[in-house]
């Protein structure tokens, strides 16, 4: 199966509910968003963000109170789901209990009134696809949830959709098969060539199968782009602390020469390679993530004090005072290197490089 990719806009959408005591509670506020021709965008948000809305607005399950929908050059903001051409795979896989694995994955075919010697095929094609050929007599209830999950994601491709939308479609799994599942969903979107919007409030899952990221926040997108962008170079304090853990390290500018800036914490200087520029004695934050922070026996470095140690198998995380400050240090492969109890003193290494400062007082150079 093969479909013409197509690319989505949303222009200044909007999304406004009647609450019966809060009145007017808008979910998404004039929203922007161009997701490319056979891309998988994930939409990644806390609960409450908007990302469901937006889905269903995308899906035509809601109608948006402003902007427009557009699929390619066509205007279907006002036109209704079935007359959009997607396949949406939902939260609770949404299956007809009382069919079989080949009635629920043949239903939408079967509103299309195609011939039964297609839908047959089509069906039998659908389930070699997810791994389930030769289940097609199955009862809905006879199947574990990773296979439901299967018979939902092989309903909503045979109908050769070019649009595929999933709305916390792992969620209910355990751990090791949403691994497996999030795998499978994105090699079927690669070799379907289908545009996909996905939305998730599982950071890793989000990294592991997106094109792009559009990390959401009260009804907005506060960024949008690459995992490696997001998490190296994000914009806010919510999207550095969002995606992946950050410590958010005050300090303030004392010196800016060439691509090398001075920062002062407490008494100590701390350098870093950046093309960022900022003013002289204003107040910054610098996003370093745990991963990147050494700690060693004290010699002349930062001091610091491990107020907490957790062994974790793969890695020992640390609660580490500095100054005033407590940071998150992340030491991997235990086996090696230094181990600190709670209480040792320390020498904290911060890195030079790859470290992004935020603040009003902060301009990010190209």
């Amino acid at each position: 199966m093969d479909a013409t990719s197509l690319g989505i806009k949303l222009d200044g959408v909007s999304a406004i509910f009647r609450h019966a005591r809060r009145g007017d509670v808008t979910a998404v506020r004039d929203l922007q968003l161009d997701i490319h021709p056979g891309e998988f965008l994930t939409l990644l948000g806390a609960s409450g963000c908007g990302k469901t809305t937006v889905l269903r607005m995308i899906g035509g399950f809601q109608k948006p109170s402003a902007g427009r929908v557009f699929f390619g050059s066509r205007d279907v903001t006002k036109q209704a789901a079935n007359r959009r051409d997607v396949g949406f795979v939902f939260q609770n896989y949404a299956l007809f209990p009382h069919l079989s694995v080949f009635e629920n994955v043949a239903y939408g075919l079967r509103v299309k009134r195609l011939p039964a010697d297609e839908i047959r095929l089509r069906v039998e094609d659908g389930l070699q696809q997810v791994g389930l050929a030769g289940l097609s007599d199955r009862m809905i209830s006879e199947l574990s949830g990773g296979q439901q999950q299967r018979v939902a994601l092989a309903r909503a491709i045979v109908i050769q959709p070019r649009v595929l939308l999933f709305d916390e479609p792992l969620s209910n799994l355990d751990a090791q098969l949403r691994v497996q599942m999030r795998s499978e969903i994105r090699r079927l979107q690669k070799e379907l060539k289908i545009t996909a919007v996905y939305v998730t409030h599982d950071q890793e899952e989000a990294m592991a199968i997106s094109d792009r990221i559009a990390i959401m926040n009260a009804g907005r997108i506060d960024q949008i782009g690459t995992a490696e962008q997001l998490y190296r170079r994000p914009v806010s304090p919510f999207v550095a602390t969002f995606l992946g853990e950050a410590n958010l390290v005050r300090c303030r500018i004392v010196d800016v020469a060439m691509d090398l800036l001075t920062l002062g914490i407490a008494d100590a200087r701390w350098s870093i390679s950046t093309h960022a520029r900022g003013l002289v004695g204003a107040e910054v934050e610098a996003v370093v993530r745990p991963e990147a922070i050494r700690l060693s026996e004290p010699q002349r470095g930062f001091p610091g004090q491990v107020v907490s140690s957790s062994y974790l198998g793969s890695k020992i995380e640390y609660l580490v005072r500095l100054g005033d400050q407590m940071l998150k240090v992340v030491q991997s492969d235990p086996t090696f290197g230094a181990r600190f109890a709670e209480g040792a003193e320390v020498e904290v290494t911060l890195p030079h490089v790859g470290v992004q400062l935020l603040g009003e007082a902060v301009h990010q150079s190209p």
